[in-house]
């Protein structure tokens, strides 16, 4: 039996009553494990016909999966690193469809590393609209870059700041809003020791005066008639229902519109709160859009990496930092005067009478939209030769090419006297 801190005991039963023996069973069972397909790049039926891992559906969202990590390890697969699925707690995955995200929007998330609602919400806007995706934490936002890169959008932007300087950056912009806010961490005890062993009372009174401002900066930066969610992966009230009621108090134009407990001896799931709020009354919008300066000459080489290499002519929403090239979101606000990681799709780097295309734009490029792929079956042990960072012998010198499993690009390699360089990244090759 998990040794649980006495004054979090005291307060789930205040709060549980008659169910709270049964709340306390529930840490005796194993902790559950998901997966959320991303269907930008697969499809439902395809991938239930690879029968991979015996998964079983989530309840409450289509694109997610139970899978028993006892017996199979979906993160070892290729199929991850390509960017086919996310591996994330089933609870969690319950927050997002509460946005109910329509092609176009424009959505925050504001705690996002390390990327799992950010990811889905991807998903949700199928390569539309424009997510920004914000973490305040300079170590964790390295985590939120890779998994955003490895789903492969083109519109998100990945900003490193606070709430406050958020707000004033986007007030009265976004239609979706989503705060899984930083919190004490209760739902997380079935699964990681280390979180027993930190949790306070202190902390969650001190987790309580952060969500407070975050959910306020938030609310200002939605439209009239926007959606905000709020979650966390605690069970104190004080982090959830007293939140969300002093806010609704403080707040005419804010209306709750549902929220919701999963608690772990009711559902099959380590629990999540979720409240939905829309706003009635507006803000003055004050965002405005970048100005691109048009680059012709100085993307020459990208051009000529395009026309010898890609089935596809990008349009011109191009920007340069430094030597990196990026092809911005067709909304893209002036976020100058923030800390951003990325402005978009990376590209690649322009370099002297060459362009080296980036990781990146292999995991949004579709098969039919790059000239050659070197495509490689999941049985076949040639991808974990690739995964490794080992050459591949083709046959064929045909240049830059696109490594594929099952059809679906996971990085670039260049292929001259047929053998195939490797130039998966280096930080995210496999040693098993």
């Amino acid at each position: 039996m998990i040794s649980l801190p006495e004054k979090f005991l005291e307060d789930v039963k205040v709060i549980l009553q008659d169910e709270y023996e049964e709340f306390i069973d529930s840490y005796n069972e194993n902790k559950t494990t998901g997966l959320r397909l991303n269907t930008m790049k697969m499809s439902k039926e395809k991938f239930q016909k690879l029968n991979l891992f015996d998964l079983e559906q989530i309840p409450w969202t289509n694109e997610g999966f139970y899978y028993d990590e006892s017996v199979c390890k979906p993160g070892k697969n290729p199929l991850h690193e390509a960017g086919v699925y996310y591996l994330q707690e089933p609870s969690a995955m319950s927050v997002v469809p509460k946005l109910d995200i329509q092609k176009g929007d424009r959505v925050l998330d504001m705690c996002a590393a390390p990327g799992g609602k950010s990811t889905y919400i991807l998903s949700q806007l199928d390569d539309t609209g424009l997510l920004v995706s914000n973490e305040i934490n300079p170590i964790r936002i390295n985590a939120l870059g890779e998994n955003l890169e490895r789903f492969g959008a083109r519109n998100c932007i990945i900003t490193n700041t606070d709430s406050t300087r958020l707000r004033k950056a986007f007030t009265g912009y976004f239609d979706k809003i989503v705060i899984d806010a930083p919190c004490s961490g209760e739902g997380m005890f079935r699964k990681d020791p280390f979180a027993i062993q930190d949790w306070t009372y202190s902390k969650v009174l001190e987790c309580q005066s952060i969500q407070k401002e975050i959910i306020r900066d938030g609310y200002k930066m939605l439209k009239k008639g926007g959606i905000l969610v709020y979650s966390t992966c605690t069970f104190s009230r004080e982090e959830n229902e007293d939140v969300i009621e002093e806010f609704i108090a403080e707040n005419e134009g804010a209306v709750l519109i549902e929220k919701e407990r999963l608690w772990p001896h009711k559902i099959k799931g380590e629990g999540h709160f979720v409240a939905k709020i829309q706003k009635l009354d507006d803000e003055d919008c004050r965002v405005k859009e970048m100005k691109l300066k048009k680059l012709n000459n100085e993307i020459k080489e990208y051009r000529n990496f395009e026309k010898k290499f890609l089935n596809i002519n990008l349009d011109n929403r191009f920007m340069l930092r430094g030597d990196n090239l990026y092809l911005v979101p067709d909304e893209c606000p002036n976020v100058e005067k923030l800390k951003v990681l990325r402005y978009g799709l990376h590209l690649g780097v322009l370099k002297k009478n060459r362009f080296e295309p980036s990781h990146a734009l292999s995991h949004y490029l579709k098969p039919e939209q790059i000239k050659y792929v070197q495509n490689i079956e999941l049985n076949d042990e040639t991808i974990f030769d690739y995964l490794r960072g080992n050459v591949i012998n083709t046959g064929e010198s045909r240049g830059w090419v696109a490594v594929a499993v099952e059809g679906i690009p996971i990085g670039w390699g260049k292929e001259s006297n047929g053998v195939l360089k490797n130039h998966y990244p280096k930080g995210l090759r496999i040693k098993y």
